[in-house]
């Protein structure tokens, strides 16, 4: 078996893992049998059988899709601006959604996550679109400085206009983008889970269709052009894909960061450089990242929770300092 194919086989086993954790545990935990029984022998009158199916199945299903989003998402912006480090939360998508997210619950009175996630998915998708256009990548990708600033520059901003409205908003609004901000998974529901499934399966089919012309536009963008390829329509394509997959795991489970900078490089030390590998790669491995953080995020505070955006925060942070520091970024 080659590197890449025990890669592979490695991310598979320990999401499977995972996602059987991820049934049994939480503030009832539950044996596996008794996991195992409730899609086996399904008894609507048994309340363990009601959780795992009704609460747990749709929370591990966000957690993988939005997490294997975040992951395409991240691998696809790296890999156009051939910046090691473009990431959904670092280029803005989480701010622009925040602000999408309290627009929707102030302005037009939206309460439930199934309203404003409409609003979460398009104001990640412009906010995205805004930062390349900012950041100049369609013409100077290479250019990493250039295009966090425009993405923090826009996160400040964006960042202002929140706290402003906050400050004017009724209190549910407040609750609502305290929920939502926190990047819990708590709670989501069967049809949030649904539709970040069908974002992934559209944004994702969209960006591995892509990852031949993305190896070849890593040689340059001349080159890119004597091959055969329009450099501005593939990075229009990248960029449709990055707001389906990142804005849509941006506006079900909330800001979360790193998932989409962390995987991509663990996916590029496993695979190399071959943006056919490193895609699927990457989704597989942010989906295990996400649903990981979330299962920890249980058990560190039980019988409370700590919602898994924090902790991808505070996992994903020192270990993308140890990558920068011990195994040095991967040329892109």
């Amino acid at each position: 078996m080659t590197r890449t194919g025990a890669g592979f086989a490695a991310g598979l086993a320990v999401l499977v893992v995972l996602a059987l954790a991820s049934l049994a545990i939480g503030s009832s935990p539950t044996p596996v049998g008794d996991v195992l029984r409730a899609f086996l022998a399904y008894d609507p009158t048994d309340n363990v059988h009601l959780i795992v199916r009704e609460l747990r199945v749709p929370r591990s299903l966000l957690a993988i899709t939005a997490g294997a989003g975040l992951g395409l998402a991240g691998a696809v912006m790296q890999a156009v601006t051939r910046n090691p480090l473009a990431e959904p939360g670092l280029l803005g998508v989480n701010a622009g959604a925040a602000m999408a997210v309290v627009l929707g619950a102030s302005a037009f009175g939206l309460t439930a996550i199934t309203q404003y996630v409409w609003f979460g998915f398009l104001g990640a998708g412009l906010a995205g679109v805004a930062v390349f256009l900012l950041g100049r990548a369609h013409d100077s990708g290479t250019d990493p400085v250039r295009l966090v600033l425009a993405g923090a520059g826009l996160s400040i901003v964006l960042g202002a206009a929140v706290s402003l409205v906050i400050l004017n908003a009724a209190l549910d609004v407040l609750e609502i983008f305290r929920t939502w901000g926190a990047g819990s998974l708590e709670g989501r529901g069967i049809a949030v889970a649904r539709c970040m499934s069908v974002v992934l399966v559209l944004g994702g089919a969209l960006a591995l269709a892509l990852s031949p012309s993305l190896n070849a536009l890593a040689l340059g963008q001349d080159t890119g052009r004597a091959l055969g390829l329009d450099p501005q329509r593939i990075w229009a394509l990248a960029c449709f894909a990055v707001m389906l997959l990142a804005g849509g795991a941006t506006a079900t489970a909330g800001p979360i960061a790193f998932v989409g900078l962390v995987a991509p490089h663990i996916a590029r030390a496993v695979a190399g450089a071959d943006n056919r590998m490193v895609l699927p790669l990457s989704g597989l491995y942010a989906a295990a990242l996400l649903l990981g953080a979330d299962i920890v995020g249980r058990l560190v505070v039980a019988p409370d929770e700590l919602s898994a955006g924090i902790v991808a925060t505070m996992l994903g942070g020192p270990f993308f300092i140890h990558v920068v520091r011990r195994v040095r970024l991967a040329r892109l």
